[in-house]
């Protein structure tokens, strides 16, 4: 009996620590995924990783929600300690930065294998950028003074005047509650680039200019601000963060013994303050439905000669302001003149933008050959100029309205010959002038063995056929020819290229630079013609000068393959983190944006 208590006991001291170990073979926890120091505006990965258990089933982020967190994929690891592998799960989150100081992210809940664990806190710092004279940022507004509702156009240009990387935007107007965000409508989009700004899409339109007497880029968006609410509105500045080059430094490699050097740095424009007015009630017009400022209205109507219920195309441009969202259909229904002469549907076409201007087009139809004309056409708005409502109308349009008869039986029938309109005239003869009986009647069979054996016939099934034929075999020999293999590797360069380089985002850090290089040196390869594994950074830069005549675009190619090349011999001190990923995706969209063939 001692013997089998010993046993017993000696079971349950053993079993215990196995039960309690294998709880604890789980590890939840949360990491920030940044080599580099962290800036306002930068985005940094913020991952919940999960070690020695399943994947998580749940990840509760609402902690997070005022960090906005954006989904950024999910990864998977393995790890070997002694004989054991250890399987880890991550799952990715973007998140950026905001101002100088220590982000404090608070810890989430994870259920993995039904049971809920909760990460740790972690605390992102925020550094601040340098500062420099060799770029700048202007902020302006149309007007300094506007009414509640009245659309003002805010432009904001980044002036810099030496190589940069990876720039950043913090437009504290964007994430206030005070203002709406719109596009300027009469924008003009041709060759701009479109990102997104604090949330909020920017068309960015870049150039080139002299000053102060140097080359500078220039790269501006435009936006229409509605104040909601009445009064003096600070507009805080806008802050631009970049990655600058500021000289150049001694690389290990024999090809490319320099690189350029960049430092974070940071500018800041003016404030402005804006004073807000609120609409006056006094000379409301009815018509009046929330357009501030200055509005034209104009209408066109094609034919104006026509016959009573002929169809007449109405068209009204409504322009005059860069903002014409908020412009509705005109009210034609309540024009007095218009319901009573003419025949308007309920059906209305969406408007559309043409050259600064919202086009509606509508079909009239006259009643009466009394009609004389189209009424003007009202439009209300408040004229912030003039701090008074107007109301503006179209001119009247003048038309020519002949009257229509109505056919009866006897007109069909050519009873008697009478002139109907313009355009009708009814045959002497009517109905009269059909014949009937089996004479009329012409032999419409249809045989396939004479279609097969008769010349005409068989013209019209041959050709179609023979041509069948031949357009296949030039299409099955153009498939396998040597220069149709080339079209297809250049079309999918790009698209490899990018699937590289995301699977190198998950990959070890230290692999990162090798594979960087692969997938940039490929898609030169693949998209030009040349071989890859010859390539040089400043082969690079030539090749891509040629095909786009973009050097900025070559100079920071050639740049980032010289620093992973540099890797090689110096990878502790070579940063190839998610930023430089992105920027590889970036160069080779413009690239292929800017490619002569």
């Amino acid at each position: 009996m001692k013997v089998l208590l010993r046993y017993v006991v000696l079971l349950m001291l053993f079993a215990q620590p196995a039960t309690a170990g294998s709880g604890d073979r789980v590890r939840v926890h949360a990491v920030v995924n940044s080599e580099t120091a962290i800036y306002p505006g930068d985005v940094f990965q913020y991952s919940v990783v999960v070690e020695g258990g399943g994947k998580p089933s749940k990840i509760d982020v609402s902690p997070l929600a005022s960090f906005n967190p954006r989904p950024a994929g999910e990864g998977t690891s393995y790890q070997q300690f002694n004989d054991q592998v250890v399987v880890s799960y991550s799952s990715n989150y973007a998140i950026t930065a905001k101002e100088v100081g220590t982000m404090r992210l608070p810890g989430v809940t994870v259920v993995v294998g039904g049971r809920t664990y909760t990460t740790n806190a972690v605390d992102v710092t925020v550094s601040k950028p340098g500062t420099t004279d060799r770029m700048s940022v202007e902020f302006s507004v149309s007007e300094p003074k506007c009414y509640v509702g009245q659309p003002i156009v805010m432009t904001v240009q980044w002036i810099v005047s030496s190589r940069w990387q990876n720039v950043s935007f913090d437009v504290p107007v964007f994430k206030s509650d005070g203002f709406l965000i719109e596009e300027v409508s009469s924008a003009d989009g041709a060759g701009a680039e479109q990102t997104l700004i604090d949330g909020v899409p920017a068309s960015v339109q870049g150039s080139r200019r002299q000053i102060k007497g140097m080359e500078a880029e220039v790269y501006a968006f435009s936006k229409v601000l509605l104040a909601q609410r009445a009064g003096r509105i600070r507009l805080d500045p806008i802050t631009v963060s970049t990655n600058l080059a500021v000289g150049r430094a001694r690389t290990n490699s024999v090809f490319n013994p320099y690189t350029l050097k960049f430092e974070r740095v940071s500018v800041q424009s003016d404030p402005i303050d804006l004073e807000v007015l609120p609409l006056p009630e006094q000379g409301k017009p009815a018509e009046f439905y929330g357009l501030v400022g200055k509005y034209t209205i104009a209408a066109s109507a094609a034919p104006t000669e026509v016959s009573v219920g002929d169809p007449i195309t109405l068209t009204i441009r409504v322009g005059g302001n860069p903002y014409l969202k908020p412009v509705q259909w005109p009210p034609l229904e309540q024009v007095p003149e218009l319901a009573a002469n003419f025949r308007i549907p309920t059906e209305k076409a969406s408007p559309t933008i043409e050259n600064g201007f919202k086009v509606f087009t509508q079909t009239l139809r006259a009643n009466s050959d009394a009609v004389t004309q189209i009424p003007p056409i009202p439009l209300a708005c408040f004229d912030s100029q003039r701090g008074e409502y107007i109301v503006v109308r179209t001119d009247p349009i003048s038309l020519k309205v002949a009257p229509t008869k109505m056919l009866t039986n006897a007109d069909l029938e050519g009873v008697g010959f009478t002139s109907v309109n313009r355009e009708v005239e009814a045959i002497r003869k009517g109905l009269s002038a059909n014949y009937y009986g089996p004479a009329v009647l012409a032999d419409q069979s249809f045989s396939l063995r004479s279609a097969v054996v008769r010349p005409g016939y068989a013209v019209i099934w041959s050709v179609p056929l023979a041509g069948l034929v031949v357009s296949t075999i030039i299409r099955l020999a153009g498939r396998t020819s040597p220069q149709a293999l080339v079209r297809k590797r250049r079309r999918r360069a790009a698209g490899l290229a990018v699937r590289q380089l995301k699977a190198a985002a998950s990959a070890d850090p230290q692999q990162r630079p090798e594979r960087l290089l692969s997938a940039m040196k490929g898609y030169l390869g693949d998209r030009f013609d040349r071989v890859a594994a010859s390539l040089t950074a400043d082969d690079c830069r030539q090749v891509i000068s040629d095909a786009t005549g973009d050097s900025t675009v070559a100079g920071r190619y050639a740049d980032l393959i010289a620093a992973c090349e540099g890797a090689r011999y110096a990878p502790l001190a070579t940063d190839v983190g998610p930023s430089r990923l992105q920027e590889a995706v970036e160069l080779i969209d413009a690239i292929e944006r800017r490619a002569k063939r």
